[in-house]
């Protein structure tokens, strides 16, 4: 298995950079906060501690000042919030709005247009599994469990599965809320430095977010080509088909007999985690549209943050790609940066910083473990 999982790391790592000379050198991170409305930041902060991320910083704003960087007219706390020593991705920022513009998009179906989904490592699925059943059922908030299911994702599993020659591959699910959306992973046989670090702070054993999910509408290339040409992310894949025949996304969509979807994958050249992954809906299936509900002010995730040493560059290839940038202005944090929403319908926030504290990796390995 040794010798395959090299193998493996090497035609990646060529599948991530083989055309990084295509794309502005905008020095972007992979994704940096997700980006959560709540009414009260409180039970958010107790809820996210149990998964490992503390406060490092917290910021308020006025009303008028929200207004001019987020476009929503209530006043603003914000809570910073990072998993261990990982500072470069992965981070949680909470948005307490004294006014919410709106509900979000809500407890809703899995494929639903407007959906984002955050995925983290742990280290042990079936109690994360029993935690949120648990939850489901004393019914004060609606969950939806999908999953555990497992995959070898790598076709890293050499020969026939016995007690010596274990099966590789990660067992994930999902768990659908009303107010956040996760994805779930526990990997068997193999490790990604840099890439889900989980440490004894963590309640329930479980790393800062590895990468996140958006459900989207519209020609997939179409929307989603500015996260090349403006960002400066890599394109993992041209978009493909996947669907109910694939055991992941089956459970984890909890994909019906003949359900399939568009997907497209994109990395940061400066870090192998916090990657983007789109879905859109294919064929003569329809999905539930609350993608008007997908908008700063709202609750639930509904942006996302980037950092990049620069700025003014990403903000010019926005201007130019008609994608119309708000203006660069500090953020609550005191951090030059902007808002802005793409063809997809999601919104970023981009936030100039020099680098971080915890050095992100750049090379994607498999590295083969013996459990």
């Amino acid at each position: 298995m040794r010798a395959l999982i090299g193998t493996l790391a090497l035609s990646l790592l060529l599948v991530v950079t083989g055309n990084a000379g295509e794309h502005p050198d905008t020095g972007i991170s992979g994704v940096y906060e997700v980006m959560v409305g709540v009414r009260s930041a409180e039970p958010a902060l107790e809820y996210f501690a149990q998964f490992g991320f503390t406060e490092v910083a917290s910021a308020e704003l006025s009303a008028a000042q929200a207004a001019s960087l987020y476009g929503v007219d209530s006043a603003l706390r914000s809570y910073r919030l990072q998993n261990g020593e990982v500072d470069a991705h992965g981070l949680v920022r909470l948005l307490e709005w004294a006014q919410p513009t709106g509900p979000g998009v809500g407890y809703a179906p899995s494929e639903t247009v407007g959906m984002r989904i955050a995925v983290m490592r742990t280290r042990d699925i079936v109690r994360i599994a029993d935690v949120f059943a648990d939850l489901r059922d004393q019914a004060e908030q609606p969950w939806l469990l999908a999953g555990p299911v497992y995959d070898d994702l790598y076709n890293a599993t050499e020969g026939t599965p016995s007690i010596v020659n274990r099966r590789v591959g990660v067992r994930e699910m999902a768990i659908y809320g009303s107010w956040f959306n996760h994805v779930f992973f526990q990997r068997y046989g193999y490790t990604i430095p840099g890439y889900g670090v989980i440490g004894d702070h963590s309640p329930l054993g479980t790393s800062e977010f590895t990468h996140h999910s958006f459900i989207v509408a519209g020609d997939l290339r179409e929307v989603t080509d500015y996260y090349e040409s403006v960002f400066g992310f890599i394109s993992e894949n041209d978009p493909v088909i996947s669907g109910d025949w694939q055991k992941g996304p089956q459970a984890v969509f909890l994909m019906e007999p003949g359900r399939s979807h568009w997907y497209r994958g994109f990395v940061s050249p400066n870090d192998v985690s916090g990657k983007l992954k789109f879905f859109s809906v294919h064929g003569l299936h329809t999905a539930d549209d609350r993608s008007e509900r997908q908008r700063p002010g709202e609750l639930g995730i509904t942006l996302h943050s980037l950092w990049t040493p620069r700025l003014g560059q990403v903000h010019r290839l926005a201007l130019e790609a008609g994608l119309n940038p708000r203006a660069i202005e500090r953020n609550e944090f005191e951090e030059r940066s902007f808002v802005v929403r793409g063809p997809d319908g999601a919104a970023w926030q981009i936030v100039e910083r020099e680098g971080s504290v915890w050095e992100p990796v750049t090379e994607f390995q498999l590295i083969d473990v013996n459990n």
